[in-house]
């Protein structure tokens, strides 16, 4: 059975190569039709890839900012067209303008709700408390799962600095490398491994101090 299931795995994966490559070839030239003058020749480019820029902006913006943030990421995508490497991946290239425009989000809005730990219920305690004993990410990633979870993750999170966010959402939440997080936000590796560990730091001391205030 197991063996069968691999055969399988295996016949999928250049059928799924062939379509990425199908699609890099259209986007090409689709791109060089708008960069020639067809500007009206970018929407099936919106359309293709609205929903997977969705998907990311979701992840890090409110959800009443997510539309207008994923419409400012394909406006940026055309003002850059130009400066697109078409030798690579129209949509990594797509993802890592989605991410540099979240990361501009929180930059320009930052916000601190100033929830008070001890309104949080007895259900978001028992979540601190394990999260706090449990430093693997596997912990954290399954924890955020729950809803008493992600709220006081939520709350934590108002309390970092636009990059610390950003940095701790992408290697620790979304469980990405640090080389991937460092291209998409436009970092070093090492700046990263640095605002990845001190993000941490700086979260589980915010959630410990205020455990023994609530």
């Amino acid at each position: 059975m197991l063996e069968t299931a691999s055969r399988k795995s295996a016949l999928k994966m250049p059928d799924t190569m062939a379509r990425r490559d199908t699609a890099d070839t259209e986007d090409r030239a689709i791109v060089q039709r708008v960069l020639a003058g067809e500007v009206e020749a970018f929407a099936p480019l919106m359309e293709r890839y609205q929903n997977y820029v969705l998907a990311i902006v979701h992840r890090h913006v409110p959800p009443d900012q997510v539309e207008e943030l994923a419409q400012e990421v394909f406006i940026k995508a055309f003002q850059s067209l130009a400066g697109w490497r078409q030798d690579g991946h129209f949509r990594a290239w797509l993802s890592v303008i989605a991410v540099r425009t979240c990361y501009d989000y929180w930059r320009k809005h930052y916000r601190s709700r100033e929830v008070p730990m001890s309104a949080l219920s007895e259900a978001h305690r028992e979540w601190l408390d394990r999260v706090l004993t449990d430093a693997s990410e596997t912990s954290w990633q399954e924890m955020t799962r729950r809803r008493e979870a992600r709220e006081i993750l939520d709350w934590a999170l108002d309390q970092l600095s636009a990059a610390d966010r950003m940095v701790l959402e992408l290697v620790h939440l979304e469980g990405q490398s640090v080389k991937a997080a460092a291209r998409q936000l436009g970092w070093t590796v090492a700046n990263v491994k640095v605002r990845a560990f001190r993000a941490r730091r700086k979260i589980n001391k915010l959630l410990l101090q205020n455990r023994g205030q609530s």
